[in-house]
């Protein structure tokens, strides 16, 4: 099969369809994407997938050596430990030329152990698409999971930069922005920003539950800056238990980073100094996109002033869609019953901001590029 082929019309396989197979079966089936998609996953779970329109075929964990032959290209979707030890019958089975990645959220075992077992003409390209849901199973796919988020690829060395983009180009039609970098690099990022803030909401709601043991008002008056710092606390072990083992290392480091800069703020509590630590952190968060569901390059925001009143929002959206000017992102900011609010709308160019405040003002709105 030509490399042209491998890209308009592969052969995909899922394997473990769950939330994240589920969301990528869906949307490769709304846009056209793959000649045939075949799932492996528990027997329940595949009837359900086939139900949704997930799959044109799903099989049983036996016929895995089968499948894995015939795919152009392979999604292994099931929990860390899984796919590490999948990773070596899908070495010994893939065929010549076809690409391998994972949806796990750590990377570097996943990626040296590919590289130890993976044959030179079957390419490991180690996969984290920044994208869930609250909910969990093939019941919450959603097609367009990974739309405006973040997908992160990892290759393995030696990787051909053609297999790489390949699979960047199919990631890409989900809606995804890809980013490419080192596995190691990929880990101490999460750990910072993922990893971190979870063992941050379960050592602070383990803290205060104790507190309030001793005085039930503690959790009383938990309002809501506790419930915002907390909300990830609810988040079960068993997803997490994966991902805490295989980056035990650099969670480690940034929980020591951590506890440094806490000392630090300690030092200054009663001191004017530490106004420089609020200045840093409102300035820093203010970086963060808000455009998307991970880190990457911002999109342009406009700010629109409206009446709460049903049709609104269509309102804005037609004069834009018909002048061929596309919402990246819509939010609701803020709003008062009765009254009205303000809507943050983004754009993926800054020319396409300034257009659409010029349409909006045009309609009789107020809204201003931020």
């Amino acid at each position: 099969m030509s490399t042209a082929q491998i890209l308009n019309s592969p052969t995909i396989a899922l394997i473990g369809v769950g939330l994240i197979g589920g969301s990528l079966g869906l949307a490769f089936k709304r846009l056209g994407i793959g000649g045939r998609i075949v799932g492996i996953s528990r027997k329940e779970t595949l009837e359900e997938a086939l139900r949704l329109g997930a799959l044109d075929e799903g099989v049983s964990y036996e016929k895995l050596p089968d499948v894995i032959e015939a795919a152009d290209v392979t999604f292994l979707c099931t929990p860390i430990h899984r796919i590490l030890e999948l990773l070596p019958k899908i070495a010994k089975s893939a065929k010549q030329g076809a690409i391998v990645t994972d949806v796990g959220s750590t990377k570097a075992g996943i990626v040296a152990l590919a590289e130890q077992i993976f044959p030179s003409d079957v390419h490991f390209i180690g996969g984290h698409p920044m994208a869930g849901s609250e909910s969990r199973g093939v019941q919450a796919a959603d097609p367009f999971l990974f739309q405006n988020a973040i997908y992160v690829l990892t290759p393995s060395r030696g990787t051909p930069q053609e297999a790489v983009e390949r699979l960047m180009n199919l990631v890409e039609r989900l809606g995804a922005r890809v980013a490419v970098m080192d596995a190691s690099a990929h880990d101490r990022i999460a750990a910072a920003v993922s990893h971190l803030p979870q063992m941050m909401a379960v050592a602070l709601m383990g803290m205060v539950g104790k507190l309030s043991d001793e005085n039930p008002l503690f959790l009383r008056m938990a309002a809501g800056g506790f419930r915002d710092m907390t909300r990830i606390a609810s988040s079960p072990y068993e997803i997490w238990k994966d991902i805490c083992r295989t980056n035990a290392g650099p969670i480690a480091a940034a929980i020591d980073a951590y506890i440094d800069g806490l000392k630090a703020v300690k030092a200054r509590i009663a001191d004017e100094a530490l106004g420089e630590d609020f200045r840093f952190a409102n300035v820093t968060r203010g970086i963060i996109p808000r455009d998307s569901k991970g880190f990457l390059r911002p999109l342009y925001d406009v700010l629109v002033v409206v009446e709460d009143r049903p049709g609104m929002i269509a309102e804005i959206s037609v004069p834009l869609a018909e002048a061929g000017v596309n919402i990246k992102d819509i939010e609701v900011l803020k709003v008062r019953e009765d009254e009205g609010g303000t809507l943050r709308l983004a754009f993926g160019t800054e020319e396409e901001a300034r257009r659409a405040v010029a349409i909006l003002e045009g309609k009789g709105f107020v809204a201003r590029v931020r």
